[in-house]
């Protein structure tokens, strides 16, 4: 019944997540936010929904392992697993892409929540610098976001995610309480499953947040990139795991470390910190050397990340 709690909580975090997103995408849509500022703030948010809920209720319920590994499970799930899958499929023409401010920016983000890490505990103090720092990244990115419509660059970002101009409005109503009655729902299943799986097997919260409930929450990630390569459009694939990598760390743990102080397990300061890290820096090439995303490169990333999960396991 463990399996199934997690398994179905998993499936109930995911659809409310993605009913949230089109209920607030819309709604926002028509009290009159711009649909570039719904495009960078609600969808980003949204999207992160899943992992917020975990993390804040793995927090207040006293498994802060499941709350870290979750975030920093995830984003080398990101790099390796998410990255690596899809090139499997199709190369990866991250030549042609444009992310090098972003990917600066996750770099010092994953820089400076290590360096918040190292203080044995990301409280309320932690939690706002965080958020302060999204809150640049998300200045940034609207800032750029206005250049590019200046210029007449703006067609992707006048049609966010989830967007139905002709959608009624007991319908938002209706994604509205599916996704803020599922997401908590579905929190405390998979909590409830993944923390009684890890008492079974005898391994602690920690490894459970940082693989199976980790690649749990990566999997719409996984989805989206892996039609990406599919169809061709290698800057959707690697700006949809830099931009997830970055709401993770600032958004995920800047909030949930606001509700409740999360201590840092010490294994988080001897391996997984800097595996998150190390990942990251493996994106360099393609970023800054205009390499492309090859199979080779995707076997090489899928081992990596096997490898990874089998020496958490250990």
């Amino acid at each position: 019944m463990d399996w199934v709690f997690t398994a179905v909580g998993l499936v109930i975090l995911l659809l409310a997540g993605d009913a949230l997103v089109r209920g607030a995408v819309n709604l926002s849509l028509r009290i009159g936010i711009p649909a570039l500022i719904v495009s960078l703030t609600i969808v980003a948010f949204g999207t992160s929904a899943p992992e917020l809920l975990i993390s804040i209720t793995a927090a207040l319920e006293g498994v802060p392992g499941i709350a870290l590994g979750n975030v920093v499970g995830s984003n080398t799930a990101n790099i390796l697993l998410v990255l690596g899958v899809p090139a499997l499929l199709a190369t990866m023409h991250t030549a042609d892409c444009e992310t090098r401010k972003s990917y600066v920016l996750m770099i010092a983000g994953s820089v400076l929540f290590i360096a918040l890490a190292f203080l044995g505990e990301f409280n309320w103090i932690s939690g706002i610098v965080l958020l302060l720092a999204l809150g640049f990244v998300l200045f940034d990115a609207v800032r750029d976001a206005r250049a590019h419509r200046a210029a007449g660059e703006d067609a992707e970002l006048e049609d966010p995610e989830g967007a139905d101009p002709d959608m009624p409005w007991w319908k938002i109503v209706l994604f509205l309480a599916l996704g803020l009655i599922g997401l908590p729902l579905g929190a405390n299943l998979l909590l409830e499953g993944a923390t009684s799986i890890a008492r079974d097997f005898g391994v602690s919260e920690t490894v459970i947040g940082l693989t199976l409930v980790a690649i749990g929450t990566s999997l719409p990630e996984l989805a989206t990139t892996v039609m990406a390569a599919l169809r061709r459009q290698a800057d959707v694939a690697l700006g949809n795991v830099i931009g997830s990598n970055m709401f993770n760390l600032l958004a995920i743990i800047g909030v949930a470390s606001l509700v409740h102080p999360i201590p840092v397990d010490p294994a988080f300061l001897r391996f997984d910190l800097w595996v998150m890290l190390g990942g990251s820096l493996l994106l360099f090439p393609f970023v800054f050397m205009k390499w492309n995303i090859n199979r080779i490169w995707g076997v090489v990333l899928t081992a990596l990340y096997v490898i990874y999960v089998l020496s958490v396991l250990t």
